[in-house]
């Protein structure tokens, strides 16, 4: 079964779509606060010439989402979709970023609600890398109830030393 890496979502807090090249500067205006980047493995992604390297490739994985307020119709990050495993149904959701005014509300757990039950329509579970030190990243995953993958024998968990895993083969309500 083809999957789409970028759907349309929607729920009554954010709007999910495809990212497109003209949401460059509003995309930047959120992801040149430098604290964004503070716990991950690109710190220096806020400053405009590493944003631009990272956008242009978001736009080329053809799997980059928009996130989008309902109420203020302003862009408030990006997150990303990439098919690790076809035969195994096992999708990413990765590259994700959100500013800093909708941290710890309900913005996060609704955008990776969407995306997780939209790929869990058709794929076996979601996966999450998580950079080591990035611990307010690991935190939030452990908040939606996502578990640490911890068998090295499955190809798509990545080695500690590289990172966290986190699984969700459930849908979230």
């Amino acid at each position: 079964m083809t999957f789409d890496l970028q759907p349309s979502l929607k729920d009554s807090l954010i709007e999910i779509r495809p990212l497109i090249a003209s949401d460059f500067e509003e995309l930047y205006a959120v992801a040149s606060d430098a604290l964004i980047w503070e716990q991950h493995q690109n710190k220096d992604r806020y400053v405009r010439e590493n944003f631009t390297a990272f956008f242009n490739e978001s736009i080329a994985s053809k799997g980059a989402l928009t996130l989008r307020d309902l109420d203020s119709q302003k862009i408030i990050g990006s997150s990303r979709f990439k098919c690790i495993d076809e035969e195994e149904g096992i999708v990413e959701i990765g590259w994700s970023f959100l500013s800093r005014d909708y941290w710890g509300g309900s913005y996060n757990k609704a955008f990776k609600r969407l995306m997780i039950n939209y790929a869990l329509q058709s794929q076996a579970a979601v996966v999450f890398y998580v950079n080591n030190l990035n611990y307010r990243s690991q935190r939030a995953m452990e908040k939606l109830g996502a578990r640490r993958g911890m068998n090295t024998n499955i190809p798509w968990v990545v080695p500690k030393e590289k990172g966290v895993t986190f699984i969700i083969d459930e849908p979230l309500s």
